[in-house]
């Protein structure tokens, strides 16, 4: 990636101008600079912006120009000037920007595989791997919210597990030591970045009615195999959820949990935990640390 000028960019109809103060990095922006999108080149990257609306396009009231927004955004957030869909720029009041900036998509993806995939019910069994990336470090917090009886985490090494252990998780163990570690326990729902075997061995680990929700293949893009015919003797489910498609088939949908995940930030219920901040020649670095595994909570990227 490299830092270049170009002209300011203007709003299209349905869309805001903001100037961005800092933005969310993200495991997107990793899989667009290995080239797992379909993206014409050059690709000015970054999805996740927060700062000041300056201008609007045609459809979007004049209203919301000076509002401090957060926005889901489909390229260039890593930039002074981002464009965003206004379905899916947020007004965050007076929320601290560098919170706005780590809201991004982790927020609304953990809100919506806690409450409305994977449907968390009061005293339920939940088990959440890489607990202690952006993600998982909120999907803790909201199954506790939900009611959840037994929050356990799955991270890498020492060092995240310390850092997991700030959450309301019961038990948090290492992914080489999974699921033996766990002897026979069973749960009810489960949120699977992590793809490849660990998606089979998820599935086994799902007790009867159980829901594996599959959002992420940070391991691996290899498919895997499911027997349908055996999850359907058993009553487990295997669900995905793709905020991304969801952002282009029904973005309505998707801002619905946006604003709902809002909601419990601003009201102190939901702690977003911002752990590194980037300035714009550091983004390569920054991305470097989030391929190994050294990443724990929310990084931003300053712009302003």
């Amino acid at each position: 990636m490299i830092v270049t000028d170009v002209d300011e960019p203007s709003p299209r109809a349905k869309e805001v101008a903001i100037r961005v103060d800092y933005a969310g990095i993200q495991w997107g922006d990793l899989l667009t600079r290995q080239g797992h999108f379909p993206l014409p080149r050059p690709f000015f990257p970054g999805y996740e912006a927060a700062g000041e609306i300056i201008a609007v396009g045609d459809e979007v009231d004049d209203h919301r120009i000076g509002q401090r927004v957060a926005a889901l955004t489909r390229a260039g957030a890593f930039a002074e000037i981002a464009l965003a869909d206004a379905t899916l720029t947020f007004d965050v009041g007076d929320t601290d920007v560098r919170v706005a900036a780590g809201f991004g998509w982790v927020t609304p993806t953990a809100y919506a595989l806690i409450n409305e995939v994977g449907r968390v019910q009061t005293g339920e069994r939940v088990l959440v791997h890489a607990a202690a990336g952006g993600v998982g470090a909120l999907a803790a917090q909201y199954a506790a919210r939900a009611g959840a009886g037994r929050v356990v985490g799955v991270v890498v090494d020492e060092a995240q597990r310390a850092y997991a252990s700030q959450f309301p998780y019961d038990l948090i163990i290492l992914a080489d030591s999974f699921p033996a570690a766990l002897d026979s326990e069973a749960f009810d729902v489960i949120l699977d970045p992590i793809g490849g075997t660990v998606r089979l061995l998820n599935i086994e680990r799902l007790a009867p009615h159980g829901r594996l929700v599959a959002y992420g293949n940070i391991a691996t893009l290899a498919p895997v195999e499911v027997d349908v015919n055996a999850l359907l003797m058993q009553g487990k489910s295997l669900l995905t959820y793709n905020s991304n498609l969801l952002s282009h088939s029904d973005p309505e949908r998707l801002a619905a949990s946006a604003r709902a995940a809002l909601e419990t930030v601003t009201s102190g219920d939901i702690r977003i935990d911002i752990t590194a901040e980037f300035a714009l020649h550091e983004l390569d670095a920054a991305l470097a640390r989030l391929a190994a595994g050294g990443t724990h909570g929310k990084s931003i990227l300053r712009l302003a």
